[in-house]
């Protein structure tokens, strides 16, 4: 059973860089044909894909977060990392990863990272 585990802080001064790790249990990130991506809900909004990285190490990224977005892993840990640079209060959200890419079989609990001063 694969499962998936987001870590990382839930407060975020705005202009600061968000970095949340999703940390992969009971699979590996570097399984043929697997991708892994980040996924978040804003309050009163639906769910928005972010980006993601392949098992081979491509990254992909939504293009309207693209100049802000950056997202890598660690195959020694087998964990993926999201770092989101200089947010604003439209990046609070619920942060979720998840194995797939449109269509996700495994996901994360979740986890709220909220932007204020």
């Amino acid at each position: 059973q694969v499962q998936l585990q987001e870590s990382g802080p839930g407060l975020v001064l705005p202009s600061q860089t968000l970095s949340l790790t999703c940390t992969v249990s009971g699979g590996s990130i570097t399984t043929n044909m697997y991708y892994w991506s980040w996924i978040r809900q804003s309050p009163g909004k639906g769910l928005e894909w972010m980006g993601g990285i392949s098992y081979s190490g491509t990254t992909y990224y939504r293009p309207s977060l693209k100049s802000r977005t950056s997202i890598s892993r660690d195959t020694s840990k087998n964990q993926f990392t999201l770092q989101l640079s200089s947010v604003t209060s439209e990046d609070t959200a619920v942060y979720y990863c998840a194995r797939g890419r449109g269509n996700y079989d495994y996901w994360g609990q979740g986890t709220q990272v909220t932007v204020s001063s």
